[in-house]
C-alpha cells in the first residue's frame, strides 16, 4: 500500500499580475487547495521558482513539475480537473472589445497627473505610467503574434522610455489602436491559424482572447489607480465592455 502523501500544489504569483489573479481565482472556484507563494514577498519564493526552472509567473507546480498559466486549458490538463471552460468570444467581438479597452486606456492615461506618473502602485514595483504603457504593449504583442512573430515573455517587462510623459504614452497607445485597425482590415478573421508562443503552439483565437482580457484587466487597474488618487475615470469601462471576457473578479489581488 502506497502511503506517500500527494505533492502539494503551489501557485507562484506576484501582486498586480492579471494572469496570477485569474489563476488563483480559477483554482479557488474549482475547489483546488493550493499553497500561495508571492515571489516578491515570500522569503524564498523566487528561489523556489528558479529551482523549478521557471522564468516567469504565474506557475502552478506539483512536486518538481509545473505548468505555465497563460492558458487555463494547460492548468486543467496539468491538474487533471474535470472542468469545462467557456468558449472564447467570436473574433469580431474580441476585436471590438479590445478597441473599447484601448480607447479607455488612452483616456485614463491622459488623466494621470505628471507628479504621480512615476509612483509605484501598492505592492508592485511598477509605476502608474508603466502600467499604462503595459496595456498598449500587451496589445502590440498580441498584434505582432497575429502577424507571425513568436510571442516571448520578455516583452511584457518592457517599460516606457524614461522621458515619456502621460501624453507620450497615450499617443503611442493611439498608434497601437490604429495599427490594430489596419491589421483587422485585411486579417484572416477566423483566427484559426496556429501562433507560436512561449507557452506552446496555440490557436490564434485563444491568444487573441488572452490579449484582450489581459489588456482589459490592466485597464481596470488604471481606473483603480485614478480613483485611489481621487480622480474620476473619464467614461469608465462598463460591465458591457467586459462581458464575456475571462477577467478576474478582483482588480488587483
Amino acid at each position: 500500500m502506497n502511503t506517500t502523501a500527494p505533492e502539494r500544489i503551489k501557485v507562484f504569483w506576484q501582486p498586480g499580475c492579471s494572469s496570477c489573479l485569474r489563476t488563483k481565482e480559477f483554482l479557488a472556484k474549482n475547489g483546488v487547495d493550493f499553497e500561495s507563494i508571492d515571489v516578491l514577498h515570500h522569503p524564498d519564493g523566487m528561489a523556489q521558482l528558479k529551482a523549478l526552472g521557471a522564468r516567469s509567473v504565474p506557475i502552478v507546480s506539483r512536486g518538481k513539475e509545473f505548468t505555465l498559466c497563460q492558458s487555463m486549458d494547460d492548468v486543467v490538463k496539468f491538474l487533471g480537473l474535470d472542468t469545462a471552460l467557456k468558449p472564447a468570444l467570436p473574433p469580431e467581438v474580441l476585436y471590438e472589445r479590445l478597441g473599447r479597452v484601448l480607447e479607455a486606456a488612452i483616456r485614463f492615461t491622459r488623466q494621470f497627473p505628471a507628479d504621480r506618473l512615476r509612483e509605484n502602485f501598492r505592492d508592485r514595483n511598477r509605476t502608474l505610467g508603466d502600467t499604462a504603457y503595459h496595456v498598449f504593449r500587451v496589445a502590440e504583442m498580441g498584434l505582432q503574434t497575429a502577424q507571425g512573430r513568436p510571442l516571448t515573455p520578455e516583452g511584457f517587462a518592457d517599460l516606457a522610455p524614461p522621458d515619456w510623459q502621460a501624453e507620450d504614452i497615450a499617443r503611442w497607445g493611439a498608434e497601437i489602436r490604429h495599427r490594430l485597425g489596419e491589421w483587422w482590415a485585411t486579417a484572416d478573421r477566423s483566427l484559426t491559424y496556429t501562433a507560436t508562443t512561449y507557452y506552446g503552439d496555440k490557436p490564434m483565437h485563444g491568444v487573441f482572447e488572452r490579449t484582450v482580457w489581459h489588456a482589459a484587466q490592466h485597464t481596470r487597474q488604471l481606473m483603480l489607480m485614478l480613483e485611489t488618487h481621487g480622480i474620476v475615470p473619464d467614461r469608465p469601462l462598463t460591465a458591457g465592455d467586459l462581458d464575456g471576457l475571462p477577467v478576474p473578479d478582483d482588480v488587483w489581488g
